[in-house]
């Protein structure tokens, strides 16, 4: 998978770079530059979309895998806390308070 997304992230990387070739001829025409600013985006998107496929996962989207990483130690803690020892909940106020039972 790793080999696709590089082939396809190198293969965009061309495209784009020759559509920023094409948009920067159009641009130094004066008559063609309203054509050429928005290709010339475009173009800029392309380039940032390739580099994210070349990248590995964690550096091209940092926050969602911090994001799983959290969610996978909240889970994990979840389930520590459902295999400790239960104690007594009762209620004070309206807050439950949990005391531990001993031996």
């Amino acid at each position: 998978m790793r080999i696709l997304r590089g082939i396809a992230g190198a293969l965009l990387w061309i495209l784009a770079a020759v559509l920023g070739l094409v948009a920067i001829v159009l641009c130094i025409t004066i008559i063609l530059l309203p054509a050429g600013l928005p290709l010339l985006g475009v173009s800029r998107h392309l380039f940032g979309l390739a580099v994210r496929l070349m990248l590995p996962r964690e550096v091209a989207h940092p926050v969602k895998q911090s994001r799983k990483g959290l969610q996978r130690q909240v889970k994990d803690a979840r389930s520590q806390v459902k295999k400790s020892k239960p104690g007594k909940v009762t209620t004070k106020g309206g807050k439950k308070v949990v005391k531990r039972l001993t031996k």
